[in-house]
């Protein structure tokens, strides 16, 4: 996959935070950047499969009402 230039500016410490967890890391600045963004993207998108089964779920009924259920297709 090509890479893209991404210049973010931070305050010192948080240079010097990322700088530390990378070196932990055994990592790049660079990757472990791109490791936590990675990780923020996953979790936003479970987070709307989530939200998304609740609203289904709490209105069921409706669509069921609507559109019949799946029940009805099947039989």
């Amino acid at each position: 996959m090509a890479k893209t230039q991404l210049n973010v500016r931070v305050d010192e410490t948080t240079a010097d935070t990322a700088r530390r967890r990378a070196q932990q890391r055994g990592v790049s600045v660079n990757r472990y950047i791109e490791e936590l963004v990675q990780q923020d993207a996953g979790e936003s998108g479970r987070a709307f499969v989530e939200a998304a089964a609740d609203f289904m779920k709490q209105y069921e009924a409706v669509f069921a009402d609507e559109f019949g259920s799946e029940r009805d297709r099947t039989a």
